[in-house]
């Protein structure tokens, strides 16, 4: 069994090569969480997992998470599909967000696989909430020092005429348990985090799921929640992955930010996504 090559690329993450997600050493799936943690996220090329594959793989990583608003393959309950049909218009995940942020114990991360892709268009954009944090300007730094902000999925899964998916065509019959979302609670996290891999600190706010901050309306925290999204969308600390078969992506939901670009009206983009149960944040 070979060990991995790790490569840093421009802005955010790492491509791992010369090795087969199917048959991993523990010494290389060490070096493969090292890199993990380092990186944010991680990118493989010409893998062949089948579902059966893809479980085993993330089951190294913890307990899967059953998504409860995906659609779910229809013979594993542990896939959640991310899929647009020719006919579609709007596709899942197509702004900055973090997954899970609403979860009192917020995701480890995700394993994406390619199943079937556009012929143009489809790429997922990431960001490094590491950076974005060690790139942040001295009386942002200061100013959220010591915060916690409040995190909510009920604006985006719920049942309300004006709740994100509501308003998408991705909600009919790729989203659903609307009424499973009204019920959740929201949550807080602090605004920096201490990585519970790393041990780095981490900026944890994102544009979908954070609302406000702990002790203040939702319309006096937005001037400083909208400076600090600006600080994340202008860095230099992005990274845009062109997917092609065979390809697997894995991000960490505590360090970094995913967009999945909505560039290929037309065409079919089928992905099958594995989430891995996290912990705390502190």
């Amino acid at each position: 069994m070979s060990l991995p090559t790790v490569t840093s690329l421009s802005g955010v993450g790492a491509e791992i090569s010369g090795v087969d997600l199917r048959d991993l050493s523990d010494e290389a799936f060490g070096e493969i969480t090292q890199a993990f943690s380092e990186h944010g996220v991680l990118f493989f090329r010409n893998q062949t997992l089948s579902e059966q594959d893809h479980i085993e793989f993330a089951q190294r990583w913890g307990d899967i998470n059953i998504n409860r608003f995906f659609a779910a393959h229809p013979d594993y309950a542990e896939i959640a599909l991310v899929a647009k049909e020719p006919d579609q218009t709007d596709n899942i995940g197509g702004g900055w967000h973090t997954d899970h942020s609403y979860d009192l114990e917020p995701a480890l991360g995700s394993v994406l696989v390619a199943r079937e892709l556009p012929e143009t268009g489809g790429d997922t954009m990431f960001a490094s909430m590491y950076a974005a944090y060690d790139t942040l300007p001295d009386d942002l730094r200061e100013q959220v020092q010591g915060l916690r902000a409040v995190h909510s999925g009920r604006h985006i899964f719920g049942a309300a005429d004006d709740t994100y998916y509501s308003k998408s065509d991705a909600g009919r019959g790729r989203i659903g348990n609307a009424t499973v979302a009204d019920q959740l609670l929201d949550v807080t996290h602090p605004v920096v985090i201490t990585h519970p891999m790393s041990g780095k600190k981490a900026l944890y706010v994102n544009p979908a799921f954070t609302t406000h901050f702990e002790g203040q309306t939702r319309e006096d925290s937005q001037p400083l929640l909208s400076r600090l999204f600006a600080h994340c969308f202008s860095g230099d600390f992005h990274y845009r992955f062109k997917w092609s078969p065979g390809s697997v992506a894995m991000w960490d939901n505590r360090s970094t930010w995913h967009w999945a670009l909505n560039d290929y009206q037309g065409q079919r983009r089928i992905m099958h996504r594995i989430t891995i149960e996290g912990c705390a944040l502190n």
